[in-house]
């Protein structure tokens, strides 16, 4: 029954249980490297055995591998530079290591049995990390200004109470927006997947001498261009979903450093 539930290949599964231990603020814990931990350690090699060919083997006239380490790298560089200005770059190390490890994650969940960023705890994780970026730069930055931040300029005073709270609140919901989009999109993108592939072997089954006769082969056939179409398509949102989340930490960070000027 697991092989045919779309749900289960997102179940956490251990690969080494290392027992119980007391933590200090957890408790009583279970310690374990289960399946995801293995799949972001790829993600982690992948990334820096990439970068370290990359930038390890620099020609004049780029490779295969280096134009698209390049391509990546200018890619993200420009998208700092454009959204949050001249301090882009101060900011571009963490952007860029955020989109390209969000990027391999989500690449190894379609060759591998396993989505990392199908789990709302590491999306969710990735989220704070970005907004608490953003608070300390938003501090350090503009001091107790940074509560501007919430005070639309040209708001009639009338309304204004009511557009600092809904300003507030839209921030607050920032990191669980950033963590959603992710997570829903390379949930649902994986069981569209699983299904129509259920469906092929169901077909199959049925063609065989399940009651369908040869009437089977057809909707076999069709359940498997729904996959292959799927797939091409999940190649392309594993990208936008990395860059559409570089895209919204730039503009998360932009609106404390250029706090009540452009750039």
């Amino acid at each position: 029954m697991a092989a045919n539930d779309p749900i289960h290949q997102f179940q956490i599964e251990k690969l080494v249980d290392f027992g119980t231990v007391n933590l200090p603020v957890f408790g009583r814990s279970e310690l374990a490297f289960t399946n995801s931990h293995l799949a972001m350690t790829i993600a982690f090699v992948i990334v820096v055995g990439f970068l370290s060919l990359v930038t390890a083997r620099m020609q004049v006239v780029p490779g295969r591998m280096q134009a698209v380490g390049e391509t990546l790298f200018g890619m993200i560089d420009n998208l700092a530079e454009s959204i949050i200005g001249h301090d882009g770059k101060k900011y571009f190390p963490f952007v860029f290591t955020i989109f390209m490890f969000i990027l391999a994650m989500n690449v190894i969940g379609l060759l591998l049995t396993f989505t990392v960023t199908s789990q709302l705890a590491v999306t969710a994780t990735f989220g704070l990390m970005t907004i608490l970026l953003v608070l300390i730069v938003g501090f350090a930055k503009n001091g107790l200004g940074f509560f501007k931040l919430f005070v639309p300029s040209g708001v009639p005073w009338v309304l204004l109470p009511v557009i600092v709270v809904i300003e507030f609140v839209s921030f607050l919901l920032r990191p669980v927006t950033l963590a959603l989009r992710l997570f829903g999109n390379m949930l649902g993108g994986h069981v569209a997947l699983k299904v129509f592939a259920g469906f092929i072997v169901t077909l199959v089954g049925l063609g065989l001498g399940g009651g369908l006769g040869v009437f089977g082969f057809p909707g076999a056939a069709l359940s498997l261009g729904m996959v292959i179409a799927l797939t091409a398509l999940e190649c392309l949102v594993a990208f936008l979903q990395a860059f559409v989340f570089a895209v919204l930490t730039c503009i998360y960070l932009n609106d404390v450093v250029n706090l009540g000027h452009g750039h």
